[in-house]
């Protein structure tokens, strides 16, 4: 059994109209995305940075990069690639989501079920907590949005 820690964190962008937030590979209706060259799912890039944890294969970086820059800008697939260098089972997954907005509880169901289907595991095998933080850091004042996941394989 390994277990692996992934973060990841990313500024709001209140600027860019066009760009939609993606938490999850769920989409928000919220009018502000956050900032990065991909999609910017700070959910799924933390739990690729998880997988890259157990696999010691960095995909957050260079080659997501380099996969942004051919024109692939979908954290899905970013992850994807970060399973390929997998060969352990996931048993669960475990995300920490810290943000003043937008309100994650809402989404939690759909992103669990999204989450699931990327890992090919089982719902109950993903857990979503959020918190504001009672506002003490910059993610609870609204300036961004911090994940850390916690991967369980065997």
């Amino acid at each position: 059994m390994k277990v692996a820690i992934g973060q990841d964190s990313h500024k709001i962008d209140y600027n860019n109209e066009e760009k939609k937030l993606i938490l999850g590979g769920v989409e928000f209706q919220e009018d502000y995305s956050l900032t990065g060259n991909s999609d910017a799912d700070v959910v799924l890039h933390a739990i690729t940075n998880a997988i890259s944890g157990i696999t010691c294969k960095n995909i957050i970086g260079k080659v997501a990069d380099d996969m942004c820059k051919s024109g692939i800008t979908d954290s899905e697939k970013y992850l994807k690639e970060a399973l390929k260098y997998l060969n352990e089972r996931i048993v669960h997954v475990s995300i920490a989501i810290e943000c003043k907005t937008p309100k994650i509880t809402p989404k939690i169901d759909e992103m669990r079920s999204n989450i699931a289907r990327i890992l090919q595991i089982e719902e109950n095998c993903v857990g979503i907590t959020a918190t504001t933080g009672e506002g003490l850091t910059e993610f609870g004042k609204g300036n961004g949005i911090s994940v850390f996941a916690c991967l369980t394989v065997n």
